[in-house]
């Protein structure tokens, strides 16, 4: 019994201060509380940061062979529906393909570089501007 209390009171000791000095940081390391509070500002400071934007991919020139061919496609058969006088609900169908051919046109400009102005659906002066800016950097449908 005696060496097991011996053995308690030399070594909770030495365990006891041991622990109490690897609290104090070495000379070549900075304290315990600094590097803890470093990474608690780095996070902040990652959580803080926005990643730089994507770079765009580069143009695709079918896509503007697509939206002219579509762009040809989609008038043809607006003058066609405008020809026929005794259509079925033709107004309907000429209205939803000038509203299909505005959305053309609006990409068409957004790949050509125009810029499109905010103007209600099916706008005939805004169709128009377009459809000149379009013509004057070369497209044709």
């Amino acid at each position: 019994m005696m060496w097991v209390l011996l053995l308690i009171s030399v070594l909770l000791p030495a365990m006891l201060f041991g622990a109490m000095l690897s609290l104090f940081p070495g000379e070549d390391e900075p304290p315990r509380w600094r590097t803890a509070l470093a990474r608690t500002f780095e996070r902040w400071a990652h959580a803080l940061r926005r990643p730089a934007p994507p770079e765009p991919p580069p143009a695709n020139p079918f896509d503007a062979l697509w939206v002219q061919d579509r762009l040809t496609k989609v008038a043809d058969h607006v003058r066609r529906l405008e020809l026929d006088t005794r259509g079925y609900a033709r107004a309907e169908r000429i209205i939803a393909s000038q509203l299909a051919y505005d959305q053309l046109l609006a990409k068409a400009c957004d790949l050509a570089g125009v810029e499109v102005e905010e103007s209600p659906l099916g706008d005939p002066a805004e169709r128009f501007r377009e459809e000149v800016e379009l013509t004057s950097r070369g497209w044709s449908w």
